[in-house]
């Protein structure tokens, strides 16, 4: 037997809540991190980005090896896996 349930939609809630801040965005095959300045329907904008390329231990206050990206970065939200402030 299905269960029905209901969903609510929260306003600031998610990515949006999100903006301004430092962010790292858990991708299909890489890690980005910076300041979430966009977010859209289909993709966020990060500027002062940074694409992460060896963690080092999460609870470290800084990437092991986090090359920063010349320009702005827009990263597709299909590609997303999953989002949070890490560092």
């Amino acid at each position: 037997m299905l269960k029905q349930v209901e969903v609510v939609n929260v306003e600031e809630e998610g990515l949006v809540s999100l903006l301004g801040k430092t962010v790292t965005l858990f991708c299909a095959n890489y890690i980005y991190t910076g300041k979430l300045d966009g977010v859209n329907e289909s993709c966020v904008k990060l500027t002062s980005a940074k694409i992460v390329y060896e963690t080092g231990a999460f609870t470290e206050k800084e990437w092991k090896d986090a090359q920063e990206l010349p320009h702005d970065l827009y990263v597709q939200l299909n590609m997303v896996e999953s989002f949070t402030i890490l560092k």
